[in-house]
């Protein structure tokens, strides 16, 4: 028998906290500025990693509640696509790449509506953590933008870092991860569907 738990659990705050960093980010990429965009990476980086904390923290608790299952993707989902959308008009990203992405996002979605309104539980793969990785890095890296040095204040070509450069990598790997695991998915939909 599963134990009750309240809404309100430090998990679930966690993860209202994500969900509660959405509008500031949203709100400072209105601007392109360097120091907007840097600021807005910031709250997305400490959002993204509430997303591995508030799981593990659930994980050790021994708490999950069905509003914790529920709101937890939405809130991956939601700070992902707000910060895509937001960064389309500085033409940061390509627009057909932002699109495939969130349409994956949508139809996976739907497919695991079905599968569970069916009482159907399909496995979803590595391929999916090793998206949101790469993804989470290459949004942060996009965000950015502009070029940082990182060594001490020393300015020298060879310490310079171009984010959108290193953002667009990490996309890309991240985009091929999104269309492969989105197909490994729906692959394992329609085979169980077919049984």
């Amino acid at each position: 028998m599963s134990q009750h738990h309240p809404i309100l659990n430090p998990p679930n705050i966690l993860t209202l906290f994500r969900v509660a960093c959405i509008p500031l980010m949203v709100v400072l990429l209105f601007s392109p500025s360097r120091e907007a965009c840097f600021w807005a990476a910031w709250v997305f980086a400490l959002a993204s990693a509430t997303d591995w904390f508030d799981g593990h923290l659930a994980r050790r608790m021994g708490i999950e509640t069905v509003f914790g299952k529920f709101l937890d993707p939405i809130a991956d989902k939601l700070i992902v696509t707000a910060a895509l959308i937001m960064i389309l008009p500085f033409g940061r990203v390509p627009a057909w790449m932002v699109f495939v992405v969130l349409a994956r996002e949508i139809v996976i979605t739907g497919l695991r509506s079905i599968a569970s309104s069916e009482g159907i539980v399909i496995q979803a793969s590595d391929l999916g953590k090793y998206k949101t990785i790469f993804q989470l890095t290459a949004i942060i890296g996009l965000l950015l933008h502009y070029d940082y040095n990182w060594l001490f204040g020393i300015a020298h070509p060879l310490l310079t870092v171009n984010m959108h450069n290193a953002g667009m990598f990490f996309f890309w790997i991240a985009f091929v991860l999104t269309v492969w695991s989105g197909v490994d998915y729906l692959a394992k939909f329609v085979k169980v569907i077919a049984r």
